[in-house]
């Protein structure tokens, strides 16, 4: 039977450790149908994350690594990174741990310690549920637009948000 205990969502720097853990998140196929994105493969993962990883103020890379826990388990990722001139958030959870409301309190909890503003995001157009957890978190559109495919990413339709 299904306990109707909230779930407890805390925040942690993300370690060598959770890698393997957060690949296998970034390589689910419908995950990244959904997000408009494709898989790294596990030497372009690997090396992105040693920089990062290796820079644990984000002085040098400006990113703000953060492991999403539920009742203490691993579920996800959420980051705040440089995009272009301005900050950018973004998440990731595993498949199994959809719906249960972790994306839009992790990222609340991430905003409460990353100040700066404006913070943009950006999710593919037909990714409501990742568009709803921005705007839960006071996110407003700011456009749509066709983006082009690239090495990350499928060619579609993206929306930016922004909280100021």
């Amino acid at each position: 039977m299904a306990s109707n205990k909230p779930v407890e969502i805390t925040l942690r720097r993300t370690t060598e450790v959770d890698l393997p853990l957060l690949h296998s998140f970034e390589r689910d196929a419908l995950s990244n149908e959904l997000a408009g994105t494709k898989p790294r493969d596990w030497p372009t993962f690997r090396a992105r994350w040693a920089e990062i990883l290796a820079d644990p103020d984000g002085i040098v890379t400006k990113v703000t690594p953060r492991v999403i826990l539920a009742d203490g388990i691993a579920v996800g990722a959420v980051n705040v990174a440089p995009d272009g001139e301005h900050d950018s958030i973004g998440y990731w959870i595993g498949r199994e741990h959809w719906g249960r409301g972790i994306a839009t309190r992790a990222v609340a909890l991430l905003l409460s310690e990353f100040l700066r503003r404006p913070l943009f995001a950006t999710a593919a157009g037909h990714n409501h549920p990742s568009i709803r957890v921005l705007e839960k978190n006071q996110f407003v559109i700011l456009s749509r637009s066709l983006t082009p495919e690239t090495a990350r990413t499928a060619q579609r339709e993206t929306v930016t948000l922004v909280l100021r």
